[in-house]
Protein backbone atom coordinates (compact mmCIF):
# COMPACT_ATOMS: atom_id res chain seq x y z
CA UNK A 1 0.00 0.00 0.00
CA UNK A 2 1.38 3.07 -0.70
CA UNK A 3 1.59 5.89 1.67
CA UNK A 4 2.35 9.13 -0.17
CA UNK A 5 0.50 12.30 0.21
CA UNK A 6 -2.57 9.84 1.71
CA UNK A 7 -3.31 12.85 4.02
CA UNK A 8 -4.29 14.93 1.12
CA UNK A 9 -5.79 12.00 -0.35
CA UNK A 10 -8.16 11.84 2.40
CA UNK A 11 -9.26 15.28 2.13
CA UNK A 12 -9.49 15.31 -1.50
CA UNK A 13 -6.58 17.85 -2.58
CA UNK A 14 -5.15 16.96 -5.52
CA UNK A 15 -2.30 19.96 -5.51
CA UNK A 16 0.28 18.84 -2.72
CA UNK A 17 1.98 22.13 -2.50
CA UNK A 18 2.94 25.16 -0.06
CA UNK A 19 0.28 26.73 -1.08
CA UNK A 20 -2.51 23.89 -0.22
CA UNK A 21 -1.20 23.74 3.15
CA UNK A 22 -1.74 27.11 3.66
CA UNK A 23 -4.85 27.21 2.21
CA UNK A 24 -5.53 23.98 4.46
CA UNK A 25 -4.27 26.02 7.31
CA UNK A 26 -5.96 29.08 7.13
CA UNK A 27 -9.08 27.25 6.42
CA UNK A 28 -8.89 24.74 9.66
CA UNK A 29 -6.84 26.86 11.77
CA UNK A 30 -4.27 23.68 12.32
CA UNK A 31 -0.77 24.95 11.91
CA UNK A 32 1.08 24.48 8.24
CA UNK A 33 3.95 22.48 10.45
CA UNK A 34 1.42 19.74 11.97
CA UNK A 35 -0.20 19.15 8.46
CA UNK A 36 2.56 18.68 6.68
CA UNK A 37 4.00 16.49 9.80
CA UNK A 38 0.60 14.32 9.02
CA UNK A 39 1.05 14.18 5.51
CA UNK A 40 4.65 13.41 5.54
CA UNK A 41 5.02 10.74 8.08
CA UNK A 42 1.63 9.10 7.22
CA UNK A 43 0.16 9.84 11.00
CA UNK A 44 -3.76 10.18 11.57
CA UNK A 45 -4.38 13.11 13.07
CA UNK A 46 -6.09 12.95 16.38
CA UNK A 47 -8.39 15.15 18.93
CA UNK A 48 -9.78 18.55 17.65
CA UNK A 49 -7.42 18.55 14.64
CA UNK A 50 -9.54 15.32 13.17
CA UNK A 51 -13.08 17.10 14.04
CA UNK A 52 -12.24 19.83 12.50
CA UNK A 53 -10.47 18.20 9.54
CA UNK A 54 -14.01 15.92 9.07
CA UNK A 55 -15.79 18.97 9.68
CA UNK A 56 -14.56 20.85 7.27
CA UNK A 57 -13.89 18.42 4.57
CA UNK A 58 -17.39 16.26 5.10
CA UNK A 59 -15.36 13.20 5.74
CA UNK A 60 -16.12 10.80 8.53
CA UNK A 61 -13.08 9.22 11.18
CA UNK A 62 -13.86 5.97 9.45
CA UNK A 63 -13.24 7.34 5.69
CA UNK A 64 -9.73 9.01 6.97
CA UNK A 65 -8.77 5.61 8.79
CA UNK A 66 -8.87 3.28 5.31
CA UNK A 67 -7.41 6.35 3.24
CA UNK A 68 -4.73 6.72 5.31
CA UNK A 69 -4.07 2.72 6.08
CA UNK A 70 -4.35 2.95 9.81
CA UNK A 71 -7.08 0.71 11.21
CA UNK A 72 -8.31 0.35 14.66
CA UNK A 73 -10.21 -3.05 15.67
CA UNK A 74 -13.61 -1.43 15.12
CA UNK A 75 -12.70 -0.38 11.55
CA UNK A 76 -11.29 -3.74 10.98
CA UNK A 77 -14.24 -5.53 12.25
CA UNK A 78 -16.09 -3.68 9.56
CA UNK A 79 -14.13 -4.66 6.82
CA UNK A 80 -14.79 -8.38 7.89
CA UNK A 81 -18.17 -7.74 7.83
CA UNK A 82 -18.20 -6.72 4.07
CA UNK A 83 -15.33 -9.19 3.38
CA UNK A 84 -16.92 -10.76 0.15
CA UNK A 85 -18.28 -7.34 -1.39
CA UNK A 86 -14.34 -5.80 -0.57
CA UNK A 87 -12.98 -8.84 -2.40
CA UNK A 88 -14.83 -8.76 -5.28
CA UNK A 89 -13.92 -5.60 -5.84
CA UNK A 90 -10.31 -6.13 -6.03
CA UNK A 91 -10.43 -9.73 -7.31
CA UNK A 92 -8.17 -10.25 -9.83
CA UNK A 93 -7.83 -12.63 -12.06
CA UNK A 94 -4.00 -12.95 -12.41
CA UNK A 95 -2.82 -15.57 -9.47
CA UNK A 96 0.63 -15.77 -9.13
CA UNK A 97 2.00 -19.25 -8.01
CA UNK A 98 5.37 -19.60 -6.62
CA UNK A 99 8.02 -22.14 -6.02
CA UNK A 100 7.16 -24.10 -9.28
CA UNK A 101 8.94 -21.83 -11.84
CA UNK A 102 12.90 -22.46 -12.90
CA UNK A 103 15.31 -19.67 -11.19
CA UNK A 104 15.32 -16.81 -13.64
CA UNK A 105 18.64 -15.71 -16.01
CA UNK A 106 19.55 -13.26 -13.58
CA UNK A 107 19.90 -15.48 -10.76
CA UNK A 108 22.88 -17.10 -10.39
CA UNK A 109 24.27 -20.52 -8.25
CA UNK A 110 27.90 -19.13 -7.28
CA UNK A 111 28.69 -21.54 -4.25
CA UNK A 112 27.84 -25.02 -3.46
CA UNK A 113 29.55 -26.60 -0.37
CA UNK A 114 28.62 -29.88 1.20
CA UNK A 115 25.55 -28.09 3.07
CA UNK A 116 24.71 -25.74 0.69
CA UNK A 117 24.12 -23.24 -2.06
CA UNK A 118 24.47 -19.49 -2.63
CA UNK A 119 22.82 -17.75 -5.34
CA UNK A 120 23.75 -14.37 -6.72
CA UNK A 121 20.32 -12.12 -7.62
CA UNK A 122 17.35 -10.76 -5.97
CA UNK A 123 16.59 -12.92 -2.51
CA UNK A 124 12.47 -12.30 -4.15
CA UNK A 125 13.22 -14.66 -7.09
CA UNK A 126 15.43 -16.93 -5.28
CA UNK A 127 12.59 -17.35 -2.33
CA UNK A 128 10.05 -17.79 -4.74
CA UNK A 129 12.24 -20.87 -5.97
CA UNK A 130 12.14 -22.57 -2.52
CA UNK A 131 9.48 -25.24 -1.95
CA UNK A 132 6.60 -24.14 0.69
CA UNK A 133 7.03 -25.37 4.09
CA UNK A 134 10.50 -26.40 4.06
CA UNK A 135 12.74 -24.31 5.92
CA UNK A 136 13.18 -24.82 9.48
CA UNK A 137 14.48 -21.27 10.35
CA UNK A 138 15.60 -18.12 8.24
CA UNK A 139 17.42 -15.07 9.39
CA UNK A 140 17.16 -12.02 8.18
CA UNK A 141 19.76 -8.92 7.87
CA UNK A 142 18.16 -6.38 5.08
CA UNK A 143 19.67 -3.43 4.31
CA UNK A 144 18.02 -0.70 6.73
CA UNK A 145 17.66 2.15 4.35
CA UNK A 146 20.04 4.79 5.19
CA UNK A 147 21.33 6.05 2.10
CA UNK A 148 24.28 3.60 1.83
CA UNK A 149 26.40 3.29 -1.44
CA UNK A 150 25.63 -0.88 -2.61
CA UNK A 151 27.99 -2.14 -5.88
CA UNK A 152 24.40 -3.62 -7.04
CA UNK A 153 23.37 0.15 -7.22
CA UNK A 154 20.40 -0.93 -5.14
CA UNK A 155 18.70 1.92 -3.85
CA UNK A 156 19.07 2.13 -0.15
CA UNK A 157 17.26 5.26 -0.03
CA UNK A 158 13.53 4.35 -0.50
CA UNK A 159 10.56 6.43 0.74
CA UNK A 160 8.87 5.18 3.71
CA UNK A 161 6.10 2.88 2.17
CA UNK A 162 8.16 2.27 -0.04
CA UNK A 163 10.67 0.09 2.10
CA UNK A 164 7.79 -1.05 4.04
CA UNK A 165 6.21 -3.08 0.82
CA UNK A 166 9.57 -4.23 -0.61
CA UNK A 167 10.06 -5.83 3.35
CA UNK A 168 6.57 -7.20 3.01
CA UNK A 169 6.80 -8.71 -0.06
CA UNK A 170 10.03 -10.59 0.90
CA UNK A 171 8.69 -11.50 4.50
CA UNK A 172 5.58 -13.12 2.64
CA UNK A 173 8.14 -15.47 0.61
CA UNK A 174 9.88 -16.21 3.50
CA UNK A 175 6.58 -17.34 6.10
CA UNK A 176 5.04 -19.17 2.96
CA UNK A 177 8.62 -21.55 2.83
CA UNK A 178 8.59 -21.61 6.18
CA UNK A 179 8.11 -24.75 7.92
CA UNK A 180 5.40 -25.28 10.96
CA UNK A 181 7.26 -25.04 14.08
CA UNK A 182 9.91 -23.02 11.99
CA UNK A 183 11.69 -19.74 13.63
CA UNK A 184 11.91 -16.56 11.67
CA UNK A 185 14.86 -14.01 13.21
CA UNK A 186 14.88 -10.47 11.76
CA UNK A 187 17.56 -8.33 12.67
CA UNK A 188 16.95 -4.29 12.13
CA UNK A 189 16.68 -0.88 13.68
CA UNK A 190 13.79 -0.34 16.52
CA UNK A 191 12.17 2.26 14.12
CA UNK A 192 11.49 -0.37 11.12
CA UNK A 193 11.14 -3.48 13.21
CA UNK A 194 8.77 -1.60 15.49
CA UNK A 195 6.26 -1.01 12.12
CA UNK A 196 7.36 -4.86 10.42
CA UNK A 197 6.06 -6.27 13.99
CA UNK A 198 2.43 -5.29 13.30
CA UNK A 199 2.52 -6.80 9.86
CA UNK A 200 4.09 -10.83 11.42
CA UNK A 201 1.54 -10.25 13.70
CA UNK A 202 -1.53 -12.73 12.74
CA UNK A 203 0.89 -14.57 10.32
CA UNK A 204 3.67 -15.60 12.40
CA UNK A 205 3.49 -16.27 16.31
CA UNK A 206 5.33 -13.61 18.21
CA UNK A 207 8.32 -15.00 20.84
CA UNK A 208 10.20 -12.17 21.59
CA UNK A 209 11.38 -8.74 20.60
CA UNK A 210 15.81 -8.60 21.56
CA UNK A 211 17.26 -5.88 22.32
CA UNK A 212 20.86 -6.50 21.35
CA UNK A 213 23.40 -3.55 22.72
CA UNK A 214 25.39 -1.18 20.50
CA UNK A 215 28.71 -0.95 22.47
CA UNK A 216 29.24 2.30 20.28
CA UNK A 217 26.51 5.01 21.52
CA UNK A 218 26.79 8.04 19.25
CA UNK A 219 24.55 10.91 20.19
CA UNK A 220 21.51 12.32 18.05
CA UNK A 221 20.17 15.92 18.93
CA UNK A 222 16.62 15.65 20.68
CA UNK A 223 16.85 11.97 21.44
CA UNK A 224 18.19 9.24 23.53
CA UNK A 225 20.71 7.89 22.71
CA UNK A 226 20.23 4.59 20.20
CA UNK A 227 21.77 1.56 22.01
CA UNK A 228 20.61 -1.51 20.48
CA UNK A 229 19.75 -3.20 17.96
CA UNK A 230 16.22 -5.06 17.63
CA UNK A 231 16.09 -8.79 16.98
CA UNK A 232 12.28 -10.14 16.33
CA UNK A 233 11.92 -13.97 17.06
CA UNK A 234 8.56 -14.90 15.65
CA UNK A 235 7.69 -18.91 14.81
CA UNK A 236 5.21 -20.54 12.73
CA UNK A 237 2.31 -22.01 14.60
CA UNK A 238 2.12 -22.72 18.71
CA UNK A 239 5.42 -24.11 19.08
CA UNK A 240 8.77 -24.35 18.21
CA UNK A 241 10.40 -27.37 16.82
CA UNK A 242 13.32 -26.71 18.43
CA UNK A 243 13.99 -24.32 21.57
CA UNK A 244 17.30 -24.77 23.41
CA UNK A 245 18.81 -21.45 23.70
CA UNK A 246 22.63 -21.93 24.98
CA UNK A 247 23.33 -20.35 28.99
CA UNK A 248 25.96 -17.68 29.77
CA UNK A 249 28.70 -17.34 32.16
CA UNK A 250 28.53 -15.20 35.17
CA UNK A 251 30.60 -11.59 34.49
CA UNK A 252 33.69 -11.31 35.87
CA UNK A 253 36.66 -8.86 35.47
CA UNK A 254 39.12 -9.85 32.69
CA UNK A 255 41.94 -9.07 35.11
CA UNK A 256 40.90 -10.13 38.37
CA UNK A 257 37.93 -12.28 37.56
CA UNK A 258 35.75 -11.03 40.82
CA UNK A 259 32.36 -10.46 40.13
CA UNK A 260 30.70 -7.58 38.26
CA UNK A 261 27.01 -8.33 39.65
CA UNK A 262 26.48 -8.91 43.23
CA UNK A 263 24.63 -12.23 43.38
CA UNK A 264 24.14 -12.11 47.38
CA UNK A 265 22.42 -15.19 49.18
CA UNK A 266 21.41 -16.60 45.14
CA UNK A 267 24.70 -18.06 44.68
CA UNK A 268 23.77 -21.28 46.41
CA UNK A 269 21.02 -21.45 43.68
CA UNK A 270 22.75 -20.72 40.95
CA UNK A 271 23.00 -23.18 38.12
CA UNK A 272 26.78 -24.51 37.08
CA UNK A 273 25.55 -24.96 33.34
CA UNK A 274 25.36 -20.72 33.44
CA UNK A 275 22.86 -18.24 33.66
CA UNK A 276 19.61 -18.31 31.86
CA UNK A 277 19.30 -16.53 28.27
CA UNK A 278 17.44 -13.08 28.49
CA UNK A 279 15.99 -11.46 25.66
CA UNK A 280 18.21 -8.66 26.27
CA UNK A 281 22.08 -9.08 24.96
CA UNK A 282 24.79 -7.28 26.39
CA UNK A 283 27.84 -10.01 25.54
CA UNK A 284 27.30 -9.46 21.41
CA UNK A 285 30.48 -7.33 20.15
CA UNK A 286 31.12 -5.08 17.57
CA UNK A 287 32.87 -7.01 14.43
CA UNK A 288 35.87 -4.20 14.14
CA UNK A 289 38.92 -6.00 14.73
CA UNK A 290 40.71 -6.61 11.23
CA UNK A 291 41.04 -10.25 11.67
CA UNK A 292 37.61 -11.03 11.67
CA UNK A 293 36.02 -8.00 9.88
CA UNK A 294 35.43 -9.63 5.88
CA UNK A 295 34.10 -6.01 4.30
CA UNK A 296 35.55 -2.28 4.74
CA UNK A 297 33.10 -0.02 5.42
CA UNK A 298 30.33 -2.17 6.03
CA UNK A 299 28.96 -3.72 9.52
CA UNK A 300 28.68 -6.67 10.01
CA UNK A 301 27.34 -9.38 12.56
CA UNK A 302 29.43 -10.73 15.35
CA UNK A 303 29.62 -14.72 14.84
CA UNK A 304 28.27 -14.99 18.15
CA UNK A 305 24.66 -13.94 17.00
CA UNK A 306 24.16 -16.55 14.55
CA UNK A 307 26.05 -19.46 16.46
CA UNK A 308 23.35 -17.79 19.30
CA UNK A 309 20.07 -18.45 17.38
CA UNK A 310 21.42 -21.03 15.03
CA UNK A 311 21.88 -23.34 18.12
CA UNK A 312 18.56 -21.71 19.86
CA UNK A 313 16.30 -23.10 16.74
CA UNK A 314 17.55 -25.73 14.66
CA UNK A 315 19.41 -28.64 15.14
CA UNK A 316 21.99 -30.78 12.77
CA UNK A 317 20.55 -30.97 9.24
CA UNK A 318 17.98 -28.40 9.25
CA UNK A 319 17.53 -26.07 6.73
CA UNK A 320 18.52 -22.06 7.26
CA UNK A 321 17.71 -19.71 4.33
CA UNK A 322 19.60 -16.28 4.69
CA UNK A 323 17.79 -13.58 2.26
CA UNK A 324 20.51 -11.20 2.43
CA UNK A 325 24.07 -12.89 2.87
CA UNK A 326 26.38 -9.71 3.17
CA UNK A 327 29.81 -11.39 4.40
CA UNK A 328 28.05 -14.83 4.28
CA UNK A 329 28.44 -15.07 8.11
CA UNK A 330 24.86 -17.04 8.72
CA UNK A 331 26.06 -19.53 5.69
CA UNK A 332 29.69 -20.10 7.14
CA UNK A 333 28.58 -21.07 10.96
CA UNK A 334 25.77 -23.26 9.29
CA UNK A 335 28.29 -24.63 7.29
CA UNK A 336 30.55 -25.37 10.52
CA UNK A 337 27.72 -26.54 12.67
CA UNK A 338 26.31 -29.03 10.31
CA UNK A 339 22.86 -27.45 9.09
CA UNK A 340 22.08 -26.93 5.44
CA UNK A 341 21.56 -23.59 4.10
CA UNK A 342 20.18 -21.78 0.87
CA UNK A 343 21.23 -17.80 0.63
CA UNK A 344 21.05 -15.07 -1.73
CA UNK A 345 23.21 -11.81 -2.33
CA UNK A 346 22.44 -9.21 -4.29
CA UNK A 347 25.88 -7.57 -4.20
CA UNK A 348 29.32 -9.42 -5.02
CA UNK A 349 29.89 -12.62 -3.33
CA UNK A 350 33.34 -12.90 -3.78
CA UNK A 351 33.74 -12.00 0.01
CA UNK A 352 31.54 -14.78 0.49
CA UNK A 353 32.91 -17.57 -1.61
CA UNK A 354 36.69 -16.33 -0.40
CA UNK A 355 35.40 -16.98 3.29
CA UNK A 356 34.60 -20.79 2.61
CA UNK A 357 37.80 -21.14 0.71
CA UNK A 358 39.35 -21.54 4.37
CA UNK A 359 36.73 -21.88 7.30
CA UNK A 360 39.56 -22.61 9.77
CA UNK A 361 39.75 -19.04 11.33
CA UNK A 362 35.76 -18.97 11.79
CA UNK A 363 36.38 -22.69 13.28
CA UNK A 364 39.09 -21.37 15.62
CA UNK A 365 36.65 -18.36 16.08
CA UNK A 366 33.49 -20.86 16.87
CA UNK A 367 35.50 -23.12 19.46
CA UNK A 368 36.50 -19.87 21.72
CA UNK A 369 32.77 -18.59 21.54
CA UNK A 370 31.20 -21.59 22.62
CA UNK A 371 34.08 -22.29 24.88
CA UNK A 372 32.39 -19.43 27.12
CA UNK A 373 29.16 -20.99 27.29
CA UNK A 374 27.06 -22.81 29.58
CA UNK A 375 29.18 -22.98 32.21
CA UNK A 376 28.92 -20.21 35.11
CA UNK A 377 32.64 -20.18 35.30
CA UNK A 378 34.54 -21.90 32.36
CA UNK A 379 37.39 -23.76 33.55
CA UNK A 380 40.02 -20.86 32.63
CA UNK A 381 37.82 -18.44 35.17
CA UNK A 382 37.21 -21.37 37.31
CA UNK A 383 40.88 -21.78 38.30
CA UNK A 384 41.72 -18.37 38.37
CA UNK A 385 38.61 -17.54 41.18
CA UNK A 386 40.11 -21.00 42.99
CA UNK A 387 43.26 -19.83 43.25
CA UNK A 388 42.44 -16.13 45.00
CA UNK A 389 39.39 -18.10 46.77
CA UNK A 390 36.68 -16.28 44.92
CA UNK A 391 33.79 -18.43 45.39
CA UNK A 392 32.09 -20.97 42.54
CA UNK A 393 28.94 -22.95 43.38
CA UNK A 394 30.85 -25.81 44.72
CA UNK A 395 32.88 -23.97 47.11
CA UNK A 396 29.28 -22.52 48.27
CA UNK A 397 27.44 -25.73 48.43
CA UNK A 398 30.33 -27.35 50.08
CA UNK A 399 29.97 -24.41 53.13
CA UNK A 400 26.39 -24.69 52.94
CA UNK A 401 26.49 -28.19 53.57
CA UNK A 402 29.04 -28.09 56.16
CA UNK A 403 26.19 -25.90 58.33
CA UNK A 404 23.52 -28.56 57.97
CA UNK A 405 23.23 -30.90 60.65
CA UNK A 406 24.57 -34.49 60.05
CA UNK A 407 20.97 -36.12 59.95
CA UNK A 408 19.85 -33.30 57.26
CA UNK A 409 22.42 -33.85 55.01
CA UNK A 410 21.98 -37.80 54.86
CA UNK A 411 18.42 -36.96 54.63
CA UNK A 412 19.57 -34.94 51.69
CA UNK A 413 21.80 -37.60 50.18
CA UNK A 414 19.73 -39.86 50.45
CA UNK A 415 16.88 -37.89 48.15
CA UNK A 416 20.00 -37.16 45.77
CA UNK A 417 20.18 -40.98 44.90
CA UNK A 418 16.63 -41.38 44.49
Amino acid sequence: MSYSDQFFKALGVVDVSAKSYNEISKRTKIPTDRLKYYNQRNIMPSGKDLSILCEEFNISPVYFQLMMGHMDMHTLELIQENASFIYEKILSPNITVTGESSFEKDVELVLQTKNGELYNGDCLKVSKNIDADSVDMIFADPPFNLDKLYTSKMNDNLKEEEYIKWTHDWLNECIRILKPGGSLFLWNLPLWNSKIANFLHGRLNFKHWIAVDMKNNMPIQGRLYPSHYSLLYFIKGEKANVFEPDRLAAQTCPKCFGDLKDYGGYKIKMNPLGINLTDVWYDIPPVRHKKYKKRNGANELSIKVLDRVIEMATKEGDLIFDPFGGSGTTYVIAEIKNRRWIGSEIDDCEIIKERFSNLSEDKEHLVEVRGKLNSLFPSTIKREREKRGLWTVESVRMKDDEKKPANEQFGLLQNEEK
